[in-house]
């Protein structure tokens, strides 16, 4: 089973390499970019995990307890199938 987990700043949180990227993207010539916030993606490969539901709350657990920050980030779970 393949699932994702996005990792991203709470609101109100700075985000200084979001802001470097935002700085880049318009010495590039990029118009129109309003804000840039960055975050991480984990795509995730599970075994021997049939039940949905299952494997959402262990990749809660494993991103509770290794994959975010949860006092700075948020982060969400998509089990793809």
């Amino acid at each position: 089973m393949k699932a994702r987990v996005t990792v991203t700043l709470k609101t109100g949180v700075l985000d200084p390499q979001g802001k470097a990227i935002e700085g880049a993207l318009r010495s590039l010539g990029i118009e129109g970019v309003a804000s840039v916030r960055q975050g991480k993606v984990f795509d995730i490969e599970l075994e021997g995990t049939a039940d949905r539901a299952k494997a959402e709350e262990l990749l809660k657990q494993a991103a509770d307890k290794l994959l975010a920050n949860t006092v700075v980030e948020n982060y969400s779970v998509q089990v793809l199938g």
